[in-house]
């Protein structure tokens, strides 16, 4: 009986003596596991980390709008069937300006769906027939010019259309950078109303206005070629009216 009882002692004392051997290498060795998983969580997060941070450049593009613009909310743009956008006046002392950024101006808008849409020309006989002339040069060119309502009302039978898009370039600077101002207006031919109005300058210089043709290209382009057409904008007018066209219509 003794026998067995000491045999029982001897049994539980080797038990007891694995368990506390076994403890500590339980604990090294799930210690062991816990830095190899930081650590293989560390080089996956290196590895990942470019894609993390392109990832959240690119959710930070959006598209740009200018500061200075103003649209109704009291008028639904998806009324108007049909918009004339006359060639804009010009006070930038540049004579091949206007066409340039009024057909920028239509290849953005056109995009943007909202209406149908027709350029009307300067020297277009419909244009000219509404007399319109003397009415613009007693007002100030930098100013977009305000109608009656009796030649609103002339302008929509004329040109078959609910609005009419005009407005002026105020400035426009190719060197020694880009630069160009436009103020800009939609009237609802219908009764006179203002839809939409927009007055800008665009500074290629201008360190907001670097960072949203890098976001004009990202957002745009999606291409490997975005960082050449980046610096083509800052040199290029076409280019750069291409990106002030880009930012008018998106305020639409």
């Amino acid at each position: 009986m003794k026998f067995l009882q000491a045999r029982q002692m001897n049994s539980s004392k080797k038990i007891l003596s694995y368990s506390v051997i076994r403890i500590p290498l339980f604990i090294s060795h799930f210690l062991d596991k816990m830095r190899h998983t930081i650590y293989a969580s560390r080089f996956t997060i290196l590895l990942l980390l470019p894609i993390i941070l392109s990832a959240c450049q690119f959710q930070r593009v959006t598209p740009p709008v200018p500061e200075y613009y103003y649209l109704n909310p009291d008028k639904d743009l998806s009324s108007v069937g049909r918009a004339a956008l006359v060639e804009l006046n010009n006070d930038s002392g540049y004579p091949q300006i206007p066409t340039d950024v009024t057909e920028a101006l239509f290849q953005s808008l056109q995009k943007r769906q909202l209406f149908s849409l027709a350029v009307v020309r300067q020297n277009d006989p419909a244009w000219r027939s509404l007399q319109l002339e003397s009415h613009s040069q007693t007002q100030s060119m930098k100013v977009p010019p305000t109608y009656s309502l009796e030649q609103l009302v002339s302008m929509r039978k004329t040109l078959k259309c609910d609005a009419v898009l005009i407005g002026t370039i105020t400035q426009f600077k190719p060197y020694p950078h880009m630069a160009i101002g436009l103020r800009l207006k939609l009237v609802d031919l219908r009764d006179g109303g203002l839809l939409w109005a927009l007055e800008q300058v665009w500074d290629s210089s201008d360190k907001a206005t670097e960072y949203r043709i890098k976001s004009y290209f990202q957002y745009q382009m999606r291409s490997g070629y975005a960082p050449l057409r980046e610096q083509l904008v800052a040199v290029s007018p076409l280019e750069f009216i291409k990106f002030v066209a880009y930012e008018v219509a998106a305020t639409l």
